[in-house]
């Protein structure tokens, strides 16, 4: 497993796992989970936090836990990873790739360490990234069961609402959960903040589903943590007959 502490050193681990790594769009006949993950690279995300996202998610991918829960099962998962922030600014790191063998888990992350945010100034379009993961679910692979998973430290303050967008875009039956990055007390611009805000406004105002869950991270240098204990949820539970509900 990683430790995040020292950049250097983490990029040194993941170049070591393949820096060549190009994922391409793979077509799964048995696959049970399309897991889609969403980072937040709003401006409010620093350089060195947008550090601890990337290789925490590496290191996350990598942690003998999660490695069981996506290739344990008998079915596969399919991944793929964007990043976020204003309208119009997304970003895929990770294209669909079917995570069947542990080399290829590997590779990916390799591939979501080393890579870099696009933009740095751009404010929190929440609804926005929600509505983009719709033309990107309509290229995944045919799976039983599609997973939205959206990370911030950040309420929307452009555009529409995430509510908006599920009556907006074609995203019945996909289930929408939230890493929500607590940062009360880390930040001096959220001294004014209240502890949980992130995690209830997730709760409130993002995730929808059956089962569907808000992970709390304490900051950006839990992230890696809070990443583990959502991936190892969200594999490990298999929803079955999935009926939309209104929101």
């Amino acid at each position: 497993m990683w430790a995040t502490g020292d950049p250097l050193i983490c990029k040194a681990h993941i170049a070591a796992l393949g820096v060549a790594f190009a994922a391409s769009p793979t077509l799964a006949s048995d696959c049970r989970i399309a897991l889609l993950l969403a980072l937040d690279v709003s401006s409010s995300v620093d350089a060195e936090e947008d550090l601890l996202q990337r290789q925490g998610l590496a290191a996350a991918l990598t942690a003998p836990e999660v490695q069981a829960a996506f290739l344990d099962a008998p079915q596969s998962v399919a991944l793929a990873v964007y990043e976020w922030s204003g309208r119009e600014k997304q970003n895929t790191l990770l294209d669909w790739t079917l995570i069947d063998s542990p080399r290829v888990l590997m590779e990916s992350a390799a591939k979501l360490g080393l890579s870099n945010r696009q933009t740095t100034e751009f404010p929190t379009a929440l609804g926005h990234a929600v509505g983009h993961a719709a033309k990107l679910f309509a290229a995944a692979p045919d799976c039983d069961t599609k997973v939205l998973d959206v990370s911030g430290d950040g309420m929307n303050n452009d555009g529409f609402t995430p509510k908006q967008a599920y009556g907006a875009f074609p995203l019945d039956g996909v289930i929408v959960n939230g890493l929500a990055i607590e940062t009360f007390g880390v930040k001096a611009a959220n001294l004014n903040a209240v502890p949980g805000d992130m995690t209830s406004y997730y709760r409130d105002e993002l995730i929808k589903g059956p089962n569907a869950f808000v992970e709390t991270a304490t900051g950006f240098a839990d992230f890696e943590d809070a990443m583990r204990r959502k991936l190892s949820r969200e594999l490990s539970v298999t929803v079955l007959g999935y009926l939309d509900i209104d929101l």
